[in-house]
């Protein structure tokens, strides 16, 4: 009962904004990524299918993929950290497999990373994705592993396609 007065007066002191609070230049910059998709490899093979939506007042962009014939399915949620001025990735998958990644804009493409792993080697393993738009209106995700800087392994290579 005595809380009730001070959510009150606080929601006096700060009353909602009504404004879009995700509407920035930046909130905006993985929009490209929107969509139904098939995905395709390199040699054209179905890889699956991908659903992009804004969610949460359009602070945030949820992802569905299901891939081609084996029943793995994953979910994302991406968002850009006003805070922190990056966007970051939450991935999650349906064998538990959980990947953080953060990053931003560079050079008309979105490439997020995860944090460095140290090796036994001394090395550290970094795993980056690009996500670039194409003038086709096709979207590329690159998905490499790196190892000192270097890449030594492709995960994903696929081209979304707008499903009809």
């Amino acid at each position: 009962m005595a809380l009730m007065p001070l959510v009150t007066a606080r929601g006096q002191e700060n009353p909602p904004d009504s404004s879009c609070n995700c509407c920035t230049e930046m909130h905006r910059a993985f929009d490209f990524w929107i969509g139904e998709w098939e995905v395709t490899g390199p040699d054209g093979s179905v890889l699956g299918t991908n659903r992009i939506e804004r969610i949460q007042g359009g602070c945030v962009l949820q992802e569905h993929w299901e891939t081609a014939g084996n029943g793995t399915t994953g979910t994302s949620l991406n968002y850009y950290n006003s805070g922190d001025e990056a966007w970051e990735q939450l991935w999650v998958d349906n064998s538990g497999y959980v990947l953080k990644l953060r990053g931003g804009p560079e050079d008309g493409a979105m490439v997020l990373a995860s944090e460095p792993v140290r090796l036994s080697s001394g090395k550290d393993r970094v795993n980056r994705i690009t996500w670039t738009p194409r003038e086709d209106g096709t979207v590329r995700q690159h998905w490499q592993v790196l190892e000192g800087g270097e890449v030594v392994q492709t995960l994903f290579d696929g081209i979304y396609r707008r499903a009809e």
